[in-house]
């Protein structure tokens, strides 16, 4: 049965809604991508506090840095490949060296940006974003954490990187769902190996976990929003427990949850870790369900993979 999709970026658009009718100091900023990110949501109410740079990030960055400066909480957005990849120094320079008070919230990040191809498809921001110092990172799965996120990195101090995804997305947490920075949310037990994701494919892993389960392997999935600052220890507890982990993203193998993951456990408990997601080499043009499968991020695709590795 077909599951109901929610678009995480019009979640992302209400939020701010929401939050600039709460607090005045809120502004908005985009690169002429009002309409793909969904800040005209914010726009339509509240015009004299959105801010349209057009095609100029490195001046968008800068420009938020300013605002923040006077004491506002600029909301920035564009795709995550012009986010932070063409304006990656202003970001370092200009917002995390001064730790002011910004939050990138980016669109369109991984394969799923589909047949707009590799040029768009960023599966490196979350490498670079968490690099940086002072910088937060975080990849929120649905529409429900979407707006837990927004609203956590409203009201606390400081950079963030918040990944929203293109797609609609189904809900994977219920309404009691309560945004942790400090934890990683276990979504199931297991004993035999653990699997960890964020964003887009915490659904899909969860897809896995269900197959897995058929065939006599039991999965422990841990959902981890929050890439910087990460929950080490609910990391190390799971790798005592099933002593063989899993990571699934829609991102680089390099750099992102998969390195988080390695860096953890090679420093406190060292055990073998397997990284899936894109290998290193650029996406390509398809609609997002094709490429999902032919990177091997579908929840059958997975189960397949992950029952050859433990064979």
């Amino acid at each position: 049965m077909e599951r109901e999709c929610k678009s995480v970026r019009s979640a992302y658009g209400n939020t701010l809604l929401e939050l600039g009718r709460e607090n005045k100091n809120i502004v908005v900023l985009d690169a002429d991508l009002s309409c793909s990110t969904q800040t005209q949501i914010f726009a339509k109410e509240f015009p004299e506090r959105f801010f349209d740079i057009g095609i100029a990030e490195q001046d968008l960055m800068t420009t938020a840095a300013g605002l923040a400066c006077t004491g506002k909480i600029p909301f920035v957005s564009t795709f995550a490949m012009f986010a932070t990849g063409r304006a990656w120094e202003q970001i370092r320079n200009t917002i995390c060296y001064s730790n002011l008070n910004v939050k990138i919230a980016a669109t369109h990040g991984g394969i799923t940006v589909g047949e707009d191809g590799a040029s768009h498809q960023s599966l490196e921001d979350i490498s670079l974003m968490r690099s940086i110092p002072n910088m937060t990172v975080i990849v929120p799965a649905d529409e429900k954490e979407t707006k837990e996120a927004v609203k956590y990195a409203a009201n606390t101090y400081g950079p963030f990187y918040i990944r929203i995804a293109r797609t609609n997305l189904p809900d994977v947490y219920d309404t009691s769902y309560k945004f942790n920075s400090k934890k990683a949310i276990i979504m199931q037990e297991g004993k035999d190996i653990s699997l960890i994701t964020n964003g887009e494919t915490l659904v899909e892993t969860l897809d896995c976990a269900k197959i897995l389960k058929e065939k006599g392997i039991s999965a422990e999935v841990i959902s981890m929003p929050v890439v910087k600052p990460a929950d080490k220890e609910t990391v190390i507890n799971s790798a005592k427990k099933t002593q063989r982990l899993i990571t699934i993203e829609n991102h680089s193998i390099i750099g992102g949850l998969g390195s988080c993951v390695c860096e953890i456990l090679s420093e406190n408990y060292p055990v073998k870790v397997i990284r899936l997601g894109i290998n290193d080499e650029f996406g390509q043009s398809g609609n997002a369900k094709e490429l999902m499968n032919f990177y091997g991020l579908t929840g059958e695709k997975l189960a397949q993979n992950i029952m050859g590795i433990l064979k």
